[in-house]
């Protein structure tokens, strides 16, 4: 009997801290904090023990901070609200805009200055080039306005001046509301930015007593389309014009972020003093010289060292900032404000008595920004150099770990590197640009070109009865129409209506065949597309951004990284709020080096606006925006045709191009802006920080403007990647299993052997490659993947990058006032031969 032996006794499984441990089932009866604490007898869980260490708050404590924080925004917008029109601040500005040809705005104006108001008119004309323009202090409210009524008919002024105002006052018919013109300022100002406004209309109290509250009730319906939460002001009496003032100096005002991040000044006093002739830069009316303007700086505060732009003329910089006293003082008794700590006293020229201006800062030249916007081009940056050794170690490494493969005679190591194997032809994935959308427009079109031509055959009977009756009218109104028709075709311009019509059917042919291209047969095809290349797929296959760059690039500047630049300049300014001339201030710039066309325009009656630069905004580089085609243009836009730009605070001229707005690393080339997508357009331009506003303007032959595009500022990035498509077609000839004769896409046999490693499509979803030519004449040998339909095309794609034109001009002609088109060209209406 064998004796086994003793087993030893396995200790069992302790749990740990960390055991799992489920929710227990809720009885009913829960435990209070008190019944807790004595079932753990003074022991602390992980879980507590972590939170300790991570530095969590309890639920009062969360509560107390978020409580904090909400007070201290609180009372941070109302400290700014408050300041705002006070002593402290500057004046409310607002602007009266007139939206009807019936509705006058000079009248709101008188009223506002009226005695009845409450108010006193302290300064007129306050604002630098706008006669209807005053300043107002309200005792009552302890509050000060500056008032002043633009004309809607120059757009550039008016665009400027909404850019700084506090308050908009839209002055509207009583019954219709706003015209047309009326609705194309809207559109503008709402694509700009619209600060804080209100809706005002008059002759209410002529309205009988009965109807005027469904006269009212009928505005307040138009209204409410454009201003959901606006209020509507009746404006007839002085109680009336109360209301309205203390509707503006408490209303919430809008934060525009392309102005709360700059200083910016409306100038409200402004002089010009030619430079010596010992300075060099010229004298008398047409030379350089110092500008000095005088008004209440805002959003920021205003360093003296950083640049100014001045809307419409460009860059310039300062010298330096005086103090001059307060022209709208909130205590009228006072004559005089007392100058601040620090600074120098200067007595000016003139009267003993006068107040002494001080001198807050000057310029230092070693810290000044450079008015310097494109980089300097070394002209041996392009010379040709002997390779290191390092590079050609490499270069033979390269070509030794290079992929063997077997190619067609006389084919150069570029084109071999477009050859698809055909192990891996089946693997790749399909190119994201599908044919369907080719295929449906097409049909479309069939469809619709059968229908105009069974409209173009009428019965011959009713043609009979309907031609003795057309021929009576005829006779009678014969004379009459001669003479209109005379007159309206003297105001024709001939040449704008052929070179329109040419841009329409332009238009029409890229809608039906997107990029499609005709093989000039005078031409060989391997030199007329001698700069495209053929990609294998659009999304996946690699494209350098370096790579045979233009001679423009040489002049720009690029950021590293423009979105990290962008954080950490805004960040900056945002910390040296205290330093500079503060908001609120009234001082005057001495700007040196300035045209005297400046003055000019100050002079002609437009407003001056001037806005502080931020570090790097002066210099040269590639800026893309997103923008969306107005819905009011009907009229095809092509790429690289001259357009007019509102970015930010800048206004210029330039040609851009428009490509997709994707997530990839290559972009498609847009030849017309879309009116069903949103488009990027590149342009050079100066640097502008986002968030920023664009407004696109077309300028027709006689002059006007029309809106075209509204979007804002989407990057800074010259690598961004925009290629040109041209698309080949050819036409199958003969069609085997899986083969196919092609013709009709090349016309001779070297151009064949030059494409041949370019991979083909069809609009029907098929994939192949060019096999062999087949004769001298074009015929070609193509295998795909799968047999073709005899109602296929044959497309072949090409590439190529492209840039904008470097047209910036920074000087935009005035433009003359706005009239809708009504005569329009509808794509079905043209004849495409």
């Amino acid at each position: 009997m064998v004796k086994m032996a003793a087993v030893e006794k396995q200790q069992g499984h302790r749990a740990g801290l960390y055991k799992q441990k489920n929710k227990e089932h809720k009885h009913g009866k829960h435990r209070t904090k008190g019944e807790i604490e004595k079932e753990s007898k003074g022991r602390v869980s992980v879980t507590v023990l972590t939170k300790k260490q991570r530095k969590e708050q309890k639920k009062m404590d969360r509560r107390n901070k978020a409580n904090q924080i909400r007070r201290n925004k609180k009372d941070m917008v109302l400290t700014e609200k408050r300041r705002l029109g006070t002593r402290d601040g500057p004046p409310h500005l607002v602007v009266v805009l007139s939206l009807h040809a019936e509705a006058d705005a000079a009248a709101v104006t008188k009223l506002l200055r009226g005695e009845g108001a409450g108010g006193i008119v302290h300064q007129e004309q306050c604002v630098s080039g706008v006669s209807d323009s005053f300043g107002l202090i309200l005792p009552r409210f302890k509050q000060r306005f500056t008032f002043l009524n633009q004309s809607t008919a120059d757009m550039h002024s008016l665009l400027d001046v909404v850019k700084v105002a506090d308050s908009l006052v839209f002055v509207l018919d009583s019954t219709e509301g706003w015209d047309t013109y009326g609705e194309h300022c809207l559109s503008c100002l709402f694509a700009q930015g619209l600060p804080s406004h209100a809706l005002v209309c008059q002759g209410v109290s002529e309205i009988p007593v009965k109807k005027r509250v469904e006269s009212r009730r009928a505005l307040s319906k138009i209204t409410e389309i454009r201003f959901p939460d606006a209020r509507l002001f009746p404006l007839d009496s002085e109680q009336d014009t109360t209301l309205l003032l203390r509707h503006l100096g408490s209303q919430k005002q809008r934060k525009l972020g392309f102005r709360s991040r700059r200083s910016h000044l409306l100038a409200q006093h402004v002089t010009f003093t030619p430079n010596s002739p010992s300075e060099g830069t010229g004298s008398g009316p047409t030379g350089l010289g110092t500008l000095c303007v005088s008004g209440y700086v805002r959003g920021r505060a205003l360093k003296v060292d950083r640049l100014v732009h001045i809307s419409g003329h460009g860059d310039f910089q300062l010298s330096q900032v005086d103090a001059p006293p307060d022209p709208l003082p909130l205590n009228v008794t006072s004559k005089t404000r007392k100058p601040g700590k620090g600074g120098d006293f200067e007595m000016q020229d003139g009267d003993e008595n006068e107040v002494p201006i001080r001198v807050l800062m000057k310029a230092d030249p070693s810290c000044r920004e450079s008015l310097q916007s494109e980089a300097e081009v070394d002209p041996m940056d392009g010379e040709q150099t002997w390779p290191t050794e390092t590079e050609l170690m490499e270069a033979e490494e390269a070509r030794k770990n290079k992929r063997m493969m077997k190619v067609p005679k006389g084919t150069s190591d570029y084109q071999a590197s477009w050859i698809v194997d055909k192990d891996d032809e089946d693997e790749d994935d399909i190119d994201e640009e599908s044919s369907d959308d080719d295929d449906d427009v097409m049909d479309e079109a069939m469809d619709r070109d059968e229908e105009e031509n069974d409209s173009q055959e009428p019965d011959s009977c009713c043609a009979s009865e309907e031609e003795d009756d057309e021929e009576e009218e005829e006779e009678v109104c014969s004379t009459e129409r001669a003479g209109a028709d005379q007159q309206y075709d003297e105001h024709m311009d001939e040449a704008a209506e052929e070179e329109g019509l040419k841009l329409y059917r332009e238009a029409r042919s890229n809608e039906m065949f997107p990029d499609e291209v005709d093989t000039p047969k005078d031409t060989p095809a391997r030199i007329r597309f001698q700069r495209y290349r053929g990609l294998k797929s659009f999304r996946s296959s690699p494209w350098d951004p370096l790579e045979n760059l233009p001679h423009d690039y040489s002049r720009i500047f690029q950021f590293q990284s423009f979105e990290r630049t962008r954080r950490r300049i805004l960040a900056e300014a945002a910390a040296e709020e205290e330093e500079g001339a503060m908001v609120g201030w009234y001082v005057t710039l001495h700007i040196i080096d300035v045209p005297f066309s400046v003055m000019e325009s100050v002079q002609s009656g437009k407003p001056l606006l001037l806005v502080s630069l931020l570090p790097h905004e002066q210099k040269m580089s590639v800026m893309h925006v997103l923008v969306r085609r107005h819905p009011s243009n009907t009229e095809p836009i092509k790429s690289k045709e001259e357009l007019v730009f509102h970015c930010g605070f800048r206004r210029f001229r330039a040609s851009p191009i428009f490509s997709q707005h994707t997530s990839a690393d290559k972009h498609k080339m847009e030849r017309f802006l879309r009116p069903d997508a949103p488009t990027v357009v590149s342009v050079y331009a100066p640097i502008t920080f986002p968030p920023a506003g664009v407004l696109l303007f077309k300028q027709r032959n006689d002059g006007v403007q029309d809106l075209v595009a509204t979007g804002s500022l989407l990057s800074c990035d010259p690598r961004r990647v925009v290629l040109k498509r041209i698309v080949l077609s050819g036409h199958p000839f003969k069609i085997n299993r899986r083969s196919a004769v092609v013709r009709y896409m090349f016309f001779n046999r070297d151009d064949i052997m030059w494409f041949k490693p370019v991979e083909l499509r069809t609009k029907w979803g098929r994939r192949g490659h060019i096999k062999e030519a087949l004769g001298t004449h074009g015929h070609m040998k193509c295998v795909f993947d799968n047999q073709l339909r005899s109602q296929d095309t044959v497309l072949m794609n090409l590439y190529k990058r492209v840039y904008p034109r470097w047209t910036y001009d920074p000087y935009v002609p005035s433009q003359l006032p706005w009239f809708k088109k009504e005569v329009t060209i509808e794509f079905d209406d043209l004849d495409m031969e």
